[in-house]
């Protein structure tokens, strides 16, 4: 027998072994009601820490998008804090999204030093909380100018709630931002996200004030990520012995297995008692963060697996998939896994994917891409779906463009995505 031979069973008599580490959650509906969105600073923890006037001016400024008084930032930015605080949060962090596929943070603790007799403090401030400037010369988007001017800003995403985020070393107060330089140049991907939001508004809300006499405030993108997050998770001791799985998340050299998902018996099968316990933890956390993950199942190829949530506003589902993201990879750890999210981790087998299902909402909830029993005689509904169709021919190689990463492009001979070419049927 070869070492690598020796190797492997040995670790599949360890894994045959091993105890599953059961959930740390509730199973309990009830609970849920109760502890759903209680570790987000959104309207319902405004409510109960803001004067009521305040409270009102925030909705509106989150409602419409219009600009923050100062005087009502530090109000939002104490309640904020004294909310983070109770729940054990030291310090807090602008959250944003630059360019390299990954969440950003740098945190700072809510102290400061009364002058004249070096007393501690506990301040936040409504300019702490709207803007932040960290060094930008080290990001992917540093090299586009002098080191002394690649200064960053970050700016408060009132639109998607604060949270807090918790390990087993404490709890940090983390505020989704937007990313730019001073001169206004998007060095994130959210950026983009919301003026792109922001003009989709504005000219969905004129056609519909100038060709169907309806007015509405706004209207927003909302998004449904059907395949929120597809993964695959392994077992801790087999990722270990594979260097290429450790250094690109991905395998690189390897025969393929005697049965791979020719009989696609894995997708929609039994959940494995292991694999449930680490997906129903993920998803207890993730309820807490107010993101409304609807189903979980068994995916395609062996070892993967898929969880997808009920739509929400385009950004606030966006900054929700990549606090999933991070989530999932922590705690597959605790249940001696690890996640791969990877693309395209496994030759011969699916890939991982994100299938986005778009609409459009007026700010009184009527969705514009909803066609009725008579879709024909919908006006408003075959405007805007034609809008789109057309939208999507002309800009069609932006579109392909925008996802065409490294991941994305490599073909492994299974079901492949995305298309080379982008279509509607």
């Amino acid at each position: 027998m070869s070492f690598a031979t020796s190797r492997r069973t040995r670790l599949i008599e360890g894994i045959d072994s091993r105890v599953p580490v059961p959930a740390q959650s509730s199973n309990d509906a009830e609970t849920l009601t109760e502890i759903y969105d209680s570790d987000t600073y959104g309207l319902n923890a405004m409510r109960e820490t803001l004067p009521s006037h305040c409270y009102k001016k925030i909705r509106e400024v989150i409602a419409s998008g219009q600009p923050l008084d100062s005087t009502i930032a530090d109000m939002v930015a104490n309640g904020m804090k004294e909310w983070a605080i109770k729940r054990g949060a030291t310090h807090y962090t602008h959250w944003f999204q630059p360019l390299n596929g990954l969440v950003a943070e740098k945190h700072d603790a809510f102290v400061s030093i009364f002058p004249g007799d070096d007393r501690l403090l506990l301040e936040f401030s409504g300019l702490q909380l709207i803007k932040g400037e960290p060094d930008a010369s080290s990001f992917p988007s540093g090299g586009l100018r002098s080191t002394w001017e690649a200064r960053g800003y970050t700016v408060w995403d009132a639109t998607s709630p604060a949270f807090i985020r918790k390990d087993e070393n404490g709890a940090t107060l983390c505020i989704p931002t937007a990313f730019c330089s001073w001169t206004g140049e998007a060095l994130d991907q959210k950026t983009p996200l919301l003026r792109s939001m922001e003009r989709v508004s504005e000219e969905s809300c004129k056609t519909l004030s100038t060709i169907f006499k309806e007015n509405y405030k706004n209207v927003s993108p909302t998004l449904g990520i059907e395949q929120v997050c597809e993964f695959f998770l392994i077992d801790r001791h087999f990722y270990l012995s594979r260097p290429d799985l450790i250094s690109c998340g991905r395998t690189l050299i390897g025969a393929k297995p005697p049965k791979g998902q020719e009989l696609e018996d894995h997708y929609f099968g039994t959940m494995n008692s292991r694999i449930v316990a680490c997906i129903q933890d993920v998803e207890w956390q993730m309820w807490k963060l107010g993101m409304p993950l609807k189903t979980r199942h068994n995916e395609v190829a062996p070892g993967q697996y898929e969880v997808a949530p009920i739509f929400e506003r385009a950004n606030v589902a966006s900054d929700h998939n990549m606090i999933l993201m991070d989530v999932l990879k922590a705690t597959a750890i605790r249940h001696g896994l690890v996640c791969l999210l990877h693309e395209k981790p496994f030759d011969g087998v699916n890939g991982s994917g994100k299938h986005n299902n778009y609409s459009l909402a007026t700010n009184t909830g009527s969705n514009l891409l909803e066609p009725g029993t008579t879709p024909a005689q919908n006006a408003r509904f075959i405007c805007f779906l034609t809008a789109i169709i057309r939208a999507v021919d002309l800009h069609a190689d932006l579109l392909r463009a925008s996802v065409a990463n490294t991941g994305n492009e490599h073909r492994l001979g299974a079901n492949e995505a995305p298309p080379a070419i982008i279509s509607i049927y």
